[in-house]
């Protein structure tokens, strides 16, 4: 998705940010990991806390809150900011001058919009214009981010407060739904039990800012119907939040590269724990919701504390303790991210079908029904991870 850096956290020379690749290669594991279906599983097993339990962290929560699975679009979104420093430094090392730089940043953009709106196409009847894919998100942001990676330090941090807040102020201006208003037009049930009240009601599922604006935008290209709402109440506009959360990313590459061949643990972990808490105080002071489906900026920061503290995570582990071996799996996963998330989108289809062709209907059915979706999905990880290995073997890395 982005350059890798090609400066290792150990010094100077041609090698990989490993702990950078490992820890992009959990959150395209985590997201590839859909298929085991625990939550279909746990259906079969009511009541069996550990099935519970995996099913909850392998679920989007329903509004406010957060799950496992939650933190993979965070993450990744944190993980191109951690790795526009290094790439920027490589560029220029190159000779590319900035204006070079700014157009390959536009194209990149324009590339991850593209492929988010192409993924959601497939299966529609024609072209599906929608931007709340990560990758769409991440192209509606990137060319700010990349005019931020030549700024100070300060004027990120001044630039991170005033997106945030000024997105919070937007939302918080924008008059809420009165007591007459249809929610199930906008597909969301009257006694739903996230609606709020108060301050928060400003955050309520798709009778906010986001939608209203959406109701307009994404109404301006070809429908085969009128946009009203989004069932999962995504929106086009959470880009500017998630650029906050791409630009918390950068501060820590700043950090990483600044830093090396030392690393900088107690900085990754201050941020971590003081972003985490921002945003659980925020939510529970009555300021702004954590929620990941719209992406309040109140989200922003406490994913963003998460992000910091899985790469300190990362990095102590494998840069301090050595200890590599391990994480193969995940950086085989991690050096080819657009590969593995276009086969996650891509391939479950066939491959499902050539399973049921080669190995019969019910090859995956010898543990018992209950289990059968485990089996199959533990098969499509695998192969998932063996297209992965190939290409890596063979050094096709798909980058834009």
């Amino acid at each position: 998705m982005t350059d890798v850096p090609t400066v290792s956290l150990q010094g100077t020379g041609a090698h990989r940010n490993v702990a950078m690749d490992a820890y992009r290669g959990f959150v395209m594991l985590l997201m590839m990991a859909e298929v085991l279906r625990f939550s279909d599983v746990a259906q079969s097993f009511p009541g069996n806390w550990l099935w519970k339990i995996l099913s909850y962290n392998q679920s989007h929560v329903e509004w406010a809150g957060c799950s496992l699975h939650d933190t993979i679009q965070p993450s990744f979104s944190f993980l191109v900011g951690v790795a526009l420093p290094y790439s920027i430094a490589s560029r220029t090392a190159k000779g590319k001058s900035v204006g070079n730089q700014l157009g390959h940043a536009i194209w990149r953009a324009l590339i991850l919009i593209a492929l988010g709106i192409l993924l959601r196409s497939v299966h529609q009847p024609q072209t599906y214009f929608t931007f709340e894919d990560t990758l769409t998100q991440i192209g509606l942001g990137y060319v700010f981010l990349f005019l931020l990676g030549f700024a100070q330090e300060r004027w990120l941090w001044i630039s991170l407060g005033a997106i945030l807040f000024a997105y919070w102020l937007a939302w918080a201006l924008y008059p809420v739904a009165g007591p007459g208003f249809d929610w199930q037009a906008v597909n969301v049930p009257p006694d739903w039990a996230h609606h709020y009240n108060g301050l928060f009601a400003h955050w309520n599922k798709n009778a906010n800012l986001g939608t209203a604006f959406d109701q307009w935008f994404l109404n301006l290209f070809p429908r085969t119907e009128p946009f009203v709402a989004n069932d999962g109440g995504y929106l086009t506009l959470s880009f500017i939040p998630t650029l906050g959360t791409m630009t918390l990313g950068l501060i820590a590459g700043r950090w990483l590269r600044a830093e090396a061949p030392s690393i900088p643990f107690r900085r990754l972990l201050i941020a971590g724990v003081a972003g985490v808490a921002a945003g659980l105080l925020l939510h529970l002071f009555g300021v702004c919701p954590v929620v990941k489906r719209i992406w309040t900026p109140s989200w922003t920061l406490f994913s963003g504390g998460i992000c910091f503290l899985m790469l300190a995570a990362f990095t102590w582990i494998m840069e301090a303790k050595g200890l590599r071996r391990w994480t193969f799996p995940l950086i085989v996963i991690g050096m080819n991210s657009i590969a593995a998330y276009l086969i996650a989108h891509l391939l479950p289809g066939f491959l499902v079908s050539s399973f049921r062709i080669h190995l019969g209907p019910d090859a995956f059915g010898i543990a018992g029904r209950a289990l059968e979706p485990l089996l199959q999905g533990s098969a499509l990880l695998l192969a998932y991870w063996l297209i992965l290995f190939w290409m890596y073997r063979q050094r096709l890395f798909l980058r834009i």
